[in-house]
């Protein structure tokens, strides 16, 4: 096949077709947790940039993924309103192990799905998914975690959710409004931010997409 011929096929791809192949090499949770640990005991880091900066972030991110799914709680009420979701729904997250967002927010989609039999999580790496990562940017850029809700019946998009929960998506918009980029201290300050909401503003964004 000429890659002319490969470039008309992809843009001819519906979104079900993009779906479906990017789940059909999907991972769980728990393996894309075993795989980013992994990565992080062997020097090594997805994505095709392979630099020490972003495998220093790996081993920091396989850290604080053992410490949220270890100590994240949801309250009694955040759990009953999740219960009562009676359709199955897949979640696709796109994500990458260096990434500092998804390191605190995919263990909070993980938890929420627990919670719910219907909620399957399926993970995907972004540098491996160009089609369908195109199709869900932010604001133009590849910006990650970024879940992706499926109607398991239908096949149809719900909603998506991501790269940040509301609350860290305002602090970085207004950060960028005053100063134009962000710098390595806001970086640290929204560490500090995720650490001291431990998940919930991420939880109650969640719960408010599935509307229930």
């Amino acid at each position: 096949m000429s890659r002319d011929t490969t470039i008309f096929t992809q843009r001819n791809k519906t979104m079900t077709d993009i779906i479906k192949e990017s789940l059909d090499k999907s991972i769980t949770y728990p393996e894309y947790a075993t795989l980013v640990n992994t990565l992080a005991e062997n020097n090594d880091t997805t994505g095709t940039d392979k630099s020490e900066n972003l495998v220093e972030y790996t081993k920091l991110n396989a850290r604080r993924m053992k410490r949220w799914d270890k100590t994240l709680k949801v309250n009694e009420a955040v759990k009953e309103q999740i219960e009562k979701i009676d359709k199955k729904i897949t979640w696709l997250v796109l994500t990458e192990s260096w990434c500092g967002d998804a390191a605190h927010v995919v263990p909070v989609m993980q938890k929420v799905a627990e919670l719910n039999k219907n909620i399957d999580v399926k993970v995907v790496l972004r540098d491996e998914n160009e089609a369908l990562m195109n199709n869900f940017l932010t604001n133009g850029g590849k910006a990650i975690p970024k879940l992706i809700m499926v109607d398991d019946a239908s096949g149809e998009v719900i909603n998506t959710f991501g790269p940040r929960p509301s609350e860290a998506t305002q602090l970085v918009n207004n950060y960028k409004e005053k100063y134009g980029a962000l710098t390595p201290e806001f970086k640290e300050d929204l560490q500090r931010w995720y650490n001291k909401d431990k998940g919930q503003n991420a939880i109650n964004d969640l719960v408010s997409l599935l509307n229930v």
